[in-house]
C-alpha cells in the first residue's frame, strides 16, 4: 500500500527522533518531485507484480486525478479496477465544504486474472440497506407492512421475517401464468416449471395488476462491500499523519491476496502492512527510508499478539471443514503439512437465489407428499362450512360462530400448511449458495500466536559510475557544481544544527564554522568545552554512498597535520560498520562519525522552514566484555554504551537502555557477518511486554535467554575472531571485532 502526499506545508514536518508523531512525504518541488519519485516506484512495482497481482494507493483528494494520470500511464488505463472512497476520523477546517474521505487507487497487473476475494458486512440496525426490507410474514404465512410494534430492544421479533418486494420480469417474451385463479402476463425470469415452484415456496406476492418476488432479509443476511468504505476510521487511534488504520489496509489484503501470498509496502511508515500481513497469514516485505520508521514498526510486530486461525491442512481444520460442508474429509489417510498457502476454514453465509428456487427439485416432492392429506382436510373444512375455499382463500382464524368441528379442521390445516411450510424452506436453505466470508476464519481460541521470524535489513547508498565514461563538458561542470552545492548545504545546516548525541540537550555548538579549502577536509571551526575554545575540522562523506575506513583515515591524517585540531567530525549518511574501529587510532584526536538525518537530501528551503532539529546525530560506542570460563568456553557481556558528551567532551559510560538489540558472529571471517547468537535489551522492553501477554504458553526462562546482556557461553572461533554488532532504537549500527 503507498503512503501518498497529501498535503504541500513544509512547516509540518518534524525533525524529533524521540516525539516521532508523524511520517509526513515531502519534496523539494512539491507535487512535481512527489509524481517523479512515485513514477519511478510504480514501474519496479509492477514490473514485481505478479499477473494476478493489485496495486493499491492512498492518497487524499487534492491529488487523487494526477495519480490516477499516473497510474494510467503506468499501469494502462484498462486495467483500473475501483477507486475507493473511505472515511476518514475527521476533516480538516475548510473554508467551504469540509472533505472527510481519502481515496484508493485500485489497479491490477492484468485485470482480467486480477485475483478477487468478495467481502461482505452485516445488515446493522438502521442501515439504509434495511429500508427496502418494509414487509413481514408470518409463520402462517399472513403478510403486511412492518409495524413499530414488530421491535423489541431494536431488535425484530423471531416469529416474523422481514422482506421486500422485487421484479420477476426480464427480457423473456411474454408468457401467461396462472396463480390464485388469475392470468398474469408478463416477461418471466424463469420458467413455468421454476414459477411453480416459486409459487409453491410462497414466494410470489401479488402487487397491483403483476406478480412480484419475495426476498428475504434471511436469504443474504450481508450485504457486498462496495467502493464506499464508511466509518472505516472512525473510533481507531491515529498516532501519525499519513498513517492508515489497520481495517482499511485489512479489506484490501483480503480482498486481493490469499493466505500465503506475498505483500509488498514500499514505505512502510509505523509498519500497519506489515502487521496486517502478519495476522492474515500473508508473507510481506516493507522498507522505508526512516531508520525511526523501521525501528517503530519492529517494535510493534515483536510485542504483537495474533489470533491463531484453523488451517484447512491440519486434522482440526479439515475436520471443521467437513462440518460446515457437510462433506467427508479430503484424504483422510494424508499426513496434515500445516500449509497455510491451503488457506484458513472460513465460516459461510448462505445466500438464497431466485434461481436456486426455481430449479430445486425437491420442492416439488414435497408439495405433492403434502398434498393429498391438505386437499383432504380442505375438504373436511369445506363441508363443515358449506364452502369452496381454494388454498389461498382458507382465513387466519375462525369466526367465533363456527362449530367446534370446524375449527379443530381449520386448526389441523395451518398446522399442515406450517410444518410443510418448514419442510420446503428447509429444503431450499440446504441447497443454497454458500458463500465465503474471508474477514471471518474460525479461530483456535486455545492457541495464541506470535509474529513469525523476520529480519531487519539495511542497505548502503553506493553509488557506482563508470570510469571510462566520457561525459560532455556541460555534464562534467554540472556534477562539479552540484557538488559543491550539496557540501554548502550540510556546512550551513552543520553550523546551524550543531551534532546532538543520544541524550536529549547534549549538543555541540558552534561558535564558528566555515569551509575549509582541504583535500578531505571540507570545514573548520570552533567550539566551547569546559569555557575552553576548541578547534573543529569537518569531513563529509558521500552524498550517494558509505562512509568507509579509508575516508576515515585519510581525514585523520589531514587533521593532525599543522597545528592541528581537536575533534574531527565526519559526517555521512551510511557508514560502514568497520569505521568504529578506525576512529580509535589516532590519540589525542577525537573523532566522531556523526549520521546525517535523510531529510537535508531534500534540499535546504524545506530545511529552513522545518528548524534543525536532529539532522546530525552521534551514536555511542558499546562497552563490551569477552571472558574465557576454565572451561575455554567465551561469553561477551554488554555493559552499556560509552557516549561522548559534545558539551564537556567527555566519554560518560551509560546504561543499555538506548539498545534495541546485539549479535554476536562467532565465527567471523572479516568479509561477512553471520548472526549466529541475538539479544534483545532496551528501556521499553517491548519484548517483555509480550512475555507478559504470552505468560501462561510459553517458558519464562527460555524467553529471558533471549533478553539479556550476557551471551550464552561459545567455543573460541576456528578463525581467531569474534565480531558483535550493536543496534540502536534508530537503526544505528556499530561492529566490534576482538582478535581471540
Amino acid at each position: 500500500m503507498e503512503r501518498a502526499l497529501t498535503e504541500n506545508k513544509s512547516e509540518d514536518i518534524t525533525r524529533q527522533p524521540e516525539q516521532i508523531r508523524a511520517f509526513r512525504d515531502t519534496w523539494q518541488m512539491g507535487i512535481h518531485s512527489y509524481l517523479a519519485y512515485l513514477r519511478d516506484r510504480l514501474l519496479v512495482a509492477r514490473e514485481l507484480l505478479t499477473d494476478s497481482g493489485s496495486i493499491f494507493i492512498q492518497i487524499g483528494d487534492e491529488n487523487v486525478h494526477l495519480i490516477r494520470c499516473l497510474l494510467d500511464e503506468i499501469f494502462g488505463s484498462e486495467n483500473f479496477i475501483s477507486q475507493i472512497s473511505f472515511q476518514k476520523t475527521g476533516g480538516l477546517v475548510s473554508e467551504f465544504v469540509v472533505n472527510t474521505v481519502d481515496y484508493i487507487l485500485w489497479y491490477g497487473k492484468v485485470k482480467s486474472n486480477t485475483k478477487w476475494r468478495p467481502l461482505y458486512a452485516d445488515r446493522e440496525t438502521g442501515s439504509k440497506s434495511l429500508e427496502r426490507y418494509d414487509q413481514v410474514v408470518r409463520p402462517d404465512g399472513h403478510v403486511r407492512h412492518i409495524k413499530a410494534q414488530d421491535f423489541i430492544s431494536g431488535q425484530l421479533r423471531q416469529d416474523l421475517k422481514r422482506f421486500q418486494l422485487t421484479s420477476l420480469e426480464s427480457e423473456n417474451p411474454v408468457t401467461d401464468f396462472e396463480f390464485r385463479g388469475k392470468i398474469y402476463k408478463q416477461r418471466w425470469k424463469t420458467n413455468p416449471a421454476g414459477r411453480r415452484r416459486l409459487s409453491r415456496s410462497g414466494r410470489i406476492v401479488e402487487a397491483g395488476s403483476t406478480l412480484r418476488y419475495m426476498r428475504y432479509l434471511a436469504d443474504f443476511a450481508v450485504i457486498p462491500i462496495t467502493d464506499r468504505w464508511e466509518s472505516m476510521q472512525i473510533g481507531t487511534t491515529l498516532l501519525y499523519v499519513v498513517q492508515t488504520s489497520t481495517s482499511v489496509v485489512q479489506r484490501c489484503l483480503l480482498m486481493s491476496t490469499d493466505p500465503g501470498d506475498l505483500v509488498l509496502d514500499p514505505t512502510c511508515g509505523s509498519g500497519t502492512t506489515a502487521y496486517v500481513a502478519e495476522q492474515w497469514g500473508r508473507r510481506w516485505i516493507t522498507m522505508d527510508t526512516s531508520r525511526v520508521s523501521l525501528a517503530l514498526a519492529r517494535t510493534r510486530l515483536m510485542a504483537a499478539r495474533y489470533p491463531y486461525y484453523l488451517l484447512i491442512d491440519s486434522p482440526e481444520g479439515a475436520i471443521k471443514e467437513a462440518e460446515i460442508t457437510r462433506t467427508l474429509p479430503k484424504e483422510p489417510q494424508r499426513k496434515a503439512e500445516y500449509d497455510v498457502k491451503k488457506g484458513f476454514v472460513y465460516e459461510r453465509v448462505p445466500h438464497i437465489k431466485l434461481k436456486s428456487i426455481a430449479n430445486n427439485e425437491k420442492i416439488d416432492t414435497i408439495y405433492s407428499h403434502w398434498e393429498v392429506g391438505m386437499v383432504s382436510i380442505l375438504a373436511q373444512l369445506n363441508a363443515a362450512l358449506n364452502e369452496s375455499w381454494q388454498e389461498w382463500e382458507v382465513p387466519r382464524d375462525p369466526d367465533k360462530n363456527w362449530p367446534e368441528k370446524a375449527k379443530k379442521v381449520l386448526t389441523s390445516w395451518w398446522e399442515s400448511w406450517t410444518e410443510r411450510q418448514k419442510e420446503i424452506d428447509e429444503a431450499i436453505a440446504k441447497a443454497a449458495d454458500q458463500e465465503i466470508l474471508y474477514d471471518q476464519p474460525y479461530e483456535d481460541n486455545k492457541t495464541v500466536r506470535v509474529t513469525g521470524p523476520f529480519t531487519v535489513e539495511s542497505l548502503s547508498p553506493h553509488r557506482v559510475l563508470s570510469t571510462d565514461e566520457d561525459l560532455p563538458s556541460s555534464e562534467s561542470e554540472a556534477r562539479t557544481e552540484s557538488s559543491g552545492q550539496f557540501e554548502t548545504m550540510i556546512i550551513e545546516n552543520l553550523n546551524k544544527a550543531g551534532v546532538q548525541n543520544t541524550v536529549k540537550n547534549e549538543r555541540l555548538k558552534f561558535d564558528r564554522l566555515e569551509p575549509y579549502a582541504g583535500k578531505w577536509l571540507h570545514a573548520e571551526g570552533e567550539y566551547t568545552e569546559n569555557d575552553k575554545s576548541r578547534r573543529v575540522a569537518v569531513c563529509i562523506g558521500p552524498e550517494h554512498g558509505t562512509v568507509g575506513p579509508d575516508l576515515i583515515k585519510e581525514a585523520a591524517k589531514e587533521a593532525v597535520q599543522g597545528i592541528g585540531f581537536d575533534l574531527l567530525i565526519v559526517c555521512g549518511f551510511a557508514f560502514d560498520p568497520h569505521v568504529s574501529e578506525e576512529v580509535k587510532r589516532y590519540g589525542k584526536l577525537t573523532i566522531l562519525p556523526a549520521r546525517m538525518n535523510a531529510d537535508l537530501a531534500m534540499g535546504d528551503e524545506l530545511l529552513k522552514k522545518t528548524g534543525s532539529g536532529n539532522l546530525f546525530m552521534v551514536f555511542g560506542e558499546p562497552d563490551l566484555k569477552v571472558d574465557t570460563a576454565k572451561d575455554g568456553l567465551l561469553t561477551v557481556e554488554l555493559k552499556g554504551l560509552d557516549i561522548y558528551n559534545p558539551t564537556t567532551g567527555e566519554i560518560r559510560a551509560n546504561s543499555t537502555d538506548d539498545i534495541a538489540c546485539w549479535f554476536i558472529d562467532t565465527n567471523y571471517n572479516g568479509e561477512s557477518f553471520f548472526v549466529r547468537h541475538a539479544y534483545f535489551t532496551g528501556a521499553d522492553r517491548p519484548y517483555e511486554k509480550l512475555s507478559k501477554a504470552l505468560k501462561a504458553e510459553i517458558n519464562e526462562d527460555a524467553w529471558e535467554q533471549l533478553y539479556r546482556t550476557k551471551s550464552r557461553p561459545f567455543k573460541k572461533p576456528d578463525t581467531g575472531k569474534i565480531a558483535v554488532k550493536v543496534i540502536n532504537h534508530y537503526g544505528d549500527e556499530v561492529l566490534r571485532v576482538y582478535p581471540v
